[in-house]
């Protein structure tokens, strides 16, 4: 187990819960990149393969954990593009 990966991936799943909670008030996709999320949820297989087939220990559970964060915030990103998409063009706003 490497202090330096759970500092890695505690950082960056400090991050998500934030990304989550905007994603989901704001009902906007908008600052947001499904390709992005799709890349970052391929980085966090790849990691839960790697401790699967080569190191398996604890931080297995940060991945998956990350992994579910990230899930959320694409399935918010759907949901948001899908509100955007049901909803009337504003007229003359200025």
């Amino acid at each position: 187990m490497s202090i330096y990966e759970i500092i890695m991936l505690v950082c960056f799943g400090a991050a998500w819960p934030f990304s989550i909670y905007k994603s989901y008030t704001s009902r906007s996709s908008k600052g947001k990149s499904a390709f992005f999320l799709m890349v970052v949820i391929i980085g966090y297989i790849a990691g839960i393969l790697n401790k699967i087939f080569y190191r398996f220990d604890g931080v297995i559970y940060l991945y998956i954990l990350n992994l579910v964060m990230v899930l959320a915030d694409l399935v918010l990103y759907y949901r948001n593009n899908r509100i955007s998409a049901e909803e009337p063009e504003s007229e003359g706003s200025f």
